[in-house]
């Protein structure tokens, strides 16, 4: 089964409960097996001022499932956590989910394009991409591991706060 890593963000809602379902959801679809996810990162949001920060996080996963028939699948988990694709960039949401990179897929399509064309520019995904694959090397642009050094954690944290005040474990 081809391997392939995927990118959660929230910042309305529960934004880690929300991350969290959703990672349990990509487990459960149909020939996937999650292999790997990462910690929670907090992130400062992109876009318009004022919104809330980004619980981030990326998990790693084998699936049977086509590019196109996973994209279908996280746009209804998306979908399912109220997500509403009206074509608006960079606006706070329930959840967003990317798909980054699928082992041995060079895809460049009105619907999808992968690697993800703006992975190397997001340090709020190659920074948990780093914690779970340093190694993978994403076509045209090197090792996982090289890109998150290279740009950085301005505006990213690890963890995500609770209720309490504190992190969770």
């Amino acid at each position: 089964m081809p391997r392939a890593w995927l990118g959660l963000g929230a910042n309305l809602g529960e934004p880690a409960a929300q991350v969290e379902r959703a990672l349990q959801q990509i487990a459960a679809l149909p020939g996937t097996r999650l292999i790997a996810r990462s910690s929670l990162y907090r992130s400062d949001p992109v876009g318009p001022p004022g919104q809330p920060d980004y619980c981030n996080a990326v998990c790693e996963i084998d699936t049977a499932l086509a590019p196109e028939a996973l994209l279908d699948a996280v746009l209804a988990i998306e979908a399912d956590h109220g997500r509403v694709r009206d074509g608006t960039r960079w606006t706070a949401r329930r959840l967003d989910i990317d798909l980054l990179h699928i082992d041995g897929v060079a895809l460049d399509s009105a619907r999808l394009s992968l690697p993800h064309p703006h992975l190397p520019q997001r340090n709020w995904v190659l920074v948990p991409l780093a914690e779970i694959a340093p190694a993978l090397v994403i076509p045209g642009h090197g090792p996982v591991s090289q890109l998150a050094a290279a740009i950085g954690q301005a505006g990213l944290s690890r963890g995500w706060p609770t209720t309490d005040g504190g992190s969770p474990p």
